[in-house]
């Protein structure tokens, strides 16, 4: 009878997570799944893309993307109309101080909006962070000098040096925080002073242990951030597969996912335990659940504020495409960015399949 009773309550525990995803679907809101670039001025999904990475909703109510491959930044109106607004398609970096359109990029990696509506890239390989002022169209670079290395703190950002920088957001306080990737560590341009500092990080990769100080702890690889609504700081580390709070204030670092190892197991666990497979993107939403894109195993994963538990919410965990509809059964091919709106819509570059999709209740 114990036995037959752990039955129906196994069956139970089944049901309701499979009816707690059913409220969830997943649409492609653009590409066609063709690798290359077309559409401009049509429906977004019927246009050919070229491996979405960054994504963003801008002021205007309107998403914007960055083509890592494609070297181009587009946009996606409210109306499902797809355009380019910058990029010539060529790798370079050159166009700054003329219009976007015209500039050339080497790898556009993470794109995001600044209070006073401008438009904010990172340009990986060009090691370099560019502004696209929206009123006029025009590009210059904010930081970076278009080399490689570990250098420029204390002075300013158009100074420093970057070593393939990846992911970028603004704090509580309106600065810009970059992930330093090959240098391991984040770093902060002041935008009043536009100076650069490092603010996490020793610039050597190393563990990085529950409860450390923020500041002389090691960083493996930081590769996305994103900011809560208290104002932490939240990382995803690609080479140490793991995912941090970092409370700035009280200078504490709070061990969030990720045991350290690689792979795509603990799903419905605690997300401490589980392992992940090079997490390239978070997203923190309105109720404070951490969003993954666990780039190696294809799949979107979500950290439970209120369980702490690893929850599966897009992907198989093999590489695929698609169908829309049932998000468990959804392939997803290398996904990079991912943007949670304001009603709880999750927006993802599912990279290599070259579309745009969005999970949604």
């Amino acid at each position: 009878m114990h036995f037959r009773s752990s039955l129906v309550a196994l069956a139970f525990l089944l049901i309701s997570n499979g009816s707690a995803r059913a409220d969830w679907s997943i649409e492609t809101i653009a590409g066609t799944g063709k690798q290359g670039f077309s559409g401009d001025g049509g429906p977004a999904t019927k246009a050919e893309l070229d491996n979405p990475f960054g994504i963003v909703r801008g002021p205007d109510g309107a998403f914007y993307y960055c083509e890592y491959t494609g070297q181009r930044i587009r946009r996606i109106g409210k109306d499902g109309t797809i355009t380019t607004i910058a990029g010539t398609g060529q790798v370079g970096f050159t166009g700054d101080g003329g219009p976007a359109l015209e500039a050339t990029f080497n790898k556009p990696h993470e794109l995001r909006f600044d209070t006073f509506g401008d438009l904010y890239i990172v340009d990986m390989v060009n090691h370099a962070v560019r502004k696209i002022d929206m009123k006029t169209g025009m590009i210059t670079t904010i930081a970076g000098t278009g080399q490689p290395g570990y250098g420029g703190d204390g002075g300013p950002a158009v100074k420093a040096q970057f070593k393939q920088p990846h992911s970028i957001q603004f704090g509580p306080e309106g600065d810009l925080y970059i992930c330093d990737i090959g240098n391991h560590v984040i770093r902060k341009v002041d935008m009043k002073t536009k100076r650069i500092s490092t603010i996490a990080g020793t610039g050597k990769p190393g563990e990085t242990p529950d409860g450390a100080p923020v500041k002389g702890t090691p960083l493996k690889g930081p590769r996305s951030i994103d900011f809560d609504a208290a104002g932490n700081l939240w990382v995803c580390t690609r080479e140490g597969n793991q995912v941090f709070k970092l409370d700035l204030k009280a200078d504490r670092i709070t061990h969030i996912a990720g045991n350290g190892k690689k792979g795509f197991t603990g799903n419905g666990g605690p997300a401490k335990l589980a392992t992940l497979s090079g997490p390239k993107g978070v997203a923190i939403d309105a109720a404070g659940n951490a969003w993954l894109v666990d780039t190696e195993s294809h799949s979107i994963r979500m950290v439970d504020a209120k369980t702490g538990n690893l929850e599966l919410m897009i992907g198989t965990g093999q590489k695929h495409d698609g169908p829309d509809g049932d998000p468990l059964k959804c392939g997803l091919a290398r996904p990079h960015g991912i943007w949670v709106d304001k009603d709880g819509a999750v927006f993802v570059g599912d990279s290599e399949n070259h579309r745009v999709r969005v999970l949604k209740k």
